[in-house]
């Protein structure tokens, strides 16, 4: 569908739906808090316990932000109120909340830290602005190819993000940072900045990963996987500390296997074609 087709006039184009929208403040209320929370965890006064509850705190808003941002657009879908400024509020949020927020954790907590790992301080906040630009580029990027300005002549234009999306990348290092804190484990902090590197390269790949845009409301479901999906979730609620980060390490594996598996049958397709290709033809 055309952008005239669509959109009609500005007014249109800037049309505020009140629900969805209130997800994707929901989403921006939820990580400023988690800013807060971070700030006051670094220049806390109190004690171990207290700090480490502001970091858990912190890592939940991020999560539930998450949420937040998963909800507004299966939201602004079901009931057809997508709008350009639906779009680029969110963006703007997930920026603050995926980007921002998960930055600041990382510097003050693992990047910033006293002790043997010291020497980090120097370059701590070269990993999270890296991490922030990239952030940043995945967002800009995701607005341009999915304008209506622009043809559809993706093929996988609904059901793959290309590159990881960045609440996803907000949830590995959030996941990271609450075991931890939950389990005492400073000496992993060492590993966390190439894995923010890592995941800030997946941000502007061009591997594709699952939307998951197709499952909605009116999805059916067989019982078997009824009952599998019913027992993931318990497990999720009963070991939350470590199930969160199993399921986003989960779905980037799924994410550059699937990739991989594609590359290399492309390129065997490509390869028999030319193989049997007929030079007279």
């Amino acid at each position: 569908m055309s952008f005239t087709k669509k959109y009609s006039n500005v007014a249109d184009a800037s049309r505020i739906y009140l629900l969805p929208n209130l997800f994707t403040a929901t989403n921006l209320f939820c990580g400023f808090l988690s800013i807060i929370r971070c700030v006051q965890a670094r220049y806390s006064l109190q004690g171990t316990a207290h700090i480490r509850s502001y970091y858990q705190q912190a890592v939940w808003l991020i999560l539930f932000a998450g949420l937040s941002d998963m909800l507004d657009g299966r939201v602004a879908r079901l009931k057809k109120k997508e709008s350009l400024f639906g779009m680029e509020f969110d963006s703007i949020c997930d920026m603050v909340s995926f980007g921002v927020a998960p930055a600041l954790m990382v510097f003050f907590l693992i990047l910033s830290p006293t002790g043997e790992f010291s020497f980090l301080r120097q370059v701590g906040w070269l990993f999270g602005f890296i991490y922030l630009l990239c952030a940043g580029i995945r967002l800009a990027r995701f607005n341009v190819i999915t304008s209506p300005l622009l043809p559809k002549d993706d093929p996988h234009p609904n059901y793959d993000f290309l590159g990881l999306p960045v609440p996803a990348a907000a949830g590995v290092v959030a996941s990271f940072v609450l075991i931890i804190n939950s389990y005492d484990l400073n000496a992993f902090t060492i590993f966390l900045p190439p894995l923010m590197l890592f995941i800030a390269y997946l941000m502007v790949s061009n591997i594709r990963f699952p939307s998951f845009k197709k499952i909605d409301w009116n999805t059916r479901t067989r019982l078997s996987s009824f009952v599998i999906i019913i027992g993931l979730l318990v497990t999720v609620l009963w070991f939350h500390e470590i199930s969160c980060a199993i399921i986003f390490l989960s779905y980037i594996v799924y994410g550059i296997v699937r990739h991989t598996h594609r590359q290399k049958t492309a390129h065997s397709h490509s390869n028999y074609h030319n193989y049997h290709h007929d030079p007279g033809e």
